[in-house]
């Protein structure tokens, strides 16, 4: 019944954005509209939305034009509401939400969330574009190249996430993430791995409530995951000298196919290729596919 009632809350409130373009102020509603509509969430927080919020956004001739009140304007509306959900969170809001992120995040990840500029949010309320910022004024339109990914590519992780919050759920999400890093704008490649980087932490800190039996070779797939993060950023050198600090005997055997993944992704982002075959039989078609998607970026 309340899967019901939100269809068709969110129908109505598809409708009705679609005309009115009105900002949100429900962010549990706005998460719950983006994962629908496989967006990401735009959120300020209410006190910016006190005071004119000057943007500058580029037209169809490519000419920048000068928004004097991000929230009033007619025109830029529509724009967000097109790639985005926005939504605007009150105050009150603020200590429960940071309560979450309370010694697990970096401290530019904190100001990020504390300041009054506008933060991409996954639907879980994770922050994207940390890195981010304009020198004087936000910038929509690099905004919207930036960061307007279409999520249906890790909707089904989003989703069991939502649904269920444990080990195998946010190592999922997080491996899918890195996943994404892989086709989207360099530009924002490395943010993406931070986001994916979220839930690979979280999956450790989740391992305690998996079976006695099972932890190390989970603490070990999280370990694995995490190296695969330095071979999209190009650092195939450190994967092998990590990987070579691993005895064999120490290798769970459901993590071996994955460490061959990487030893084959790495010694071939290298032109090592000699190194890299005897590692090649272990790795399903799919991890291949995967692997010279890595490879390309590291040439």
């Amino acid at each position: 019944m309340k899967n019901i009632l939100l269809k068709l809350l969110l129908t109505v409130l598809m409708v009705n954005t679609a005309s009115a373009q009105e900002w949100m102020k429900n962010l549990e509603v706005a998460q719950a509209l983006a994962k629908v509509q496989n967006k990401m969430v735009l959120m300020v927080w209410e006190e910016t939305t006190s005071y004119e919020y000057p943007v500058i956004v580029r037209d169809q001739q490519g000419r920048t034009i000068f928004i004097y009140d991000l929230f009033t304007d007619e025109d830029v509306s529509p724009l967000i509401w097109q790639h985005f959900v926005p939504v605007i969170v009150g105050e009150y809001q603020y200590a429960d939400l940071y309560e979450k992120i309370k010694g697990k995040r970096s401290q530019k990840y904190i100001d990020k969330f504390n300041d009054d500029s506008i933060k991409i949010m996954d639907i879980n309320g994770n922050i994207l574009n940390v890195g981010y910022s304009d020198v004087e004024y936000q910038n929509i339109t690099t905004l919207i190249e930036r960061y307007a990914l279409n999520t249906s590519f890790i909707a089904q992780e989003l989703q069991d996430y939502r649904s269920n919050k444990n080990f195998y759920s946010a190592y999922f999400l997080g491996s899918k993430y890195l996943d994404l890093s892989l086709y989207v704008n360099r530009d924002i490649r490395g943010e993406v791995i931070e986001l994916a980087d979220i839930y690979i932490k979280e999956a450790e800190e989740l391992i305690k409530d998996e079976e006695q039996t099972e932890r190390l070779a989970l603490q070990q797939r999280c370990d694995l995951l995490t190296l695969q993060e330095y071979l999209i950023l190009k650092r195939p050198k450190k994967v092998i000298r990590q990987l070579k600090k691993l005895k064999k005997e120490e290798i769970i055997e459901s993590n071996e196919s994955f460490m061959a993944f990487l030893y084959y992704t790495a010694y071939m982002s290298m032109d090592k290729r000699e190194d890299a075959e005897e590692w090649k039989s272990q790795i399903s078609s799919v991890n291949l596919k995967k692997a010279q998607l890595i490879i390309n970026l590291n040439r």
